[in-house]
């Protein structure tokens, strides 16, 4: 059955209104994945979506009456109101994500409201970290027995971080080929980790909490860093996590 949603965040972060507008429009690969707009209204959103607002760096919103690719959903709104702070040195920003769900409602609401936690952090942390770094990104998902109940419980354990480890600890984490690499946990939830290096933002989704596979992200600002080398990696780190 058919039903609206609406999720709404807002929070103020440590840059400026144009370093926000910036990383929501021609930045998203950095914290969440690479889209573009068409940089005008009526112009071109992604997933077959129209820029209802275009008012930088102040307003977007853009609007999708049929969502590609995305079977439960037949209505997606994203709305961004940015507004100056202390002096234009800080920016709060309201952020709105509304439609319809199709099905399964309760449970695609939570993890839409719970993603969109974890990935606002992340805008968070790349705008106070790597804000307007070039990025080489990658995203994976883990094979079908990732989907079990308990997935994301092994993965916390396979990159080494202890149980007990909240957001703020540092770790030496362990990665794909018996590598490991120093990092700060700056997300921990049951469902999401996130870790922080000096070059990259590493974010692991546990949606196997809803019924599908373990994912992983990582946004790479080294110098040279190879999108399709990473990300096969930890594909294979996965592969051999759940063979």
């Amino acid at each position: 059955m058919e039903k609206e949603f609406e999720i709404v965040r807002e929070f103020e972060v440590a840059a400026s209104p144009e370093e926000v507008w910036e990383a929501v429009t021609t930045g998203t690969g950095g914290w969440l994945w690479p889209m573009e707009y068409e940089p005008r209204e009526g112009g071109a959103a992604p997933f077959g979506g129209t820029i209802v607002r275009w008012d930088p760096p102040h307003r977007l919103t853009s609007r999708v009456e049929d969502v590609e690719g995305i079977s439960v959903q037949t209505l997606n709104q994203l709305d961004h109101t940015i507004e100056p702070r202390e002096d234009g040195r800080h920016a709060w920003v309201r952020y709105v994500h509304s439609g319809i769900f199709t099905n399964d409602w309760e449970n695609q609401y939570d993890g839409a409201a719970k993603h969109t936690d974890f990935y606002l952090h992340t805008l968070r942390q790349y705008l106070t970290h790597f804000a307007g770094r070039p990025v080489a990104f990658a995203t994976l998902d883990g094979p079908g027995a990732s989907s079990a109940p308990d997935a994301f419980e092994a993965v916390g354990r396979a990159l080494g971080l202890p149980e007990s480890a909240p957001a703020g600890t540092k770790v030496l984490a362990h990665g794909p080929g018996g590598q490991s690499f120093d990092a700060v946990v700056d997300y921990r939830e049951p469902q999401f980790i996130g870790l922080r290096t000096d070059g990259a933002l590493y974010r692991f989704f546990g949606r196997n909490h809803w019924g599908a596979p373990v994912g992983i992200s990582v946004h790479d600002f080294t110098e040279g860093a190879d999108a399709t080398r990473t990300g096969q990696a930890w594909e294979g780190w996965l592969a051999q996590l759940f063979g």
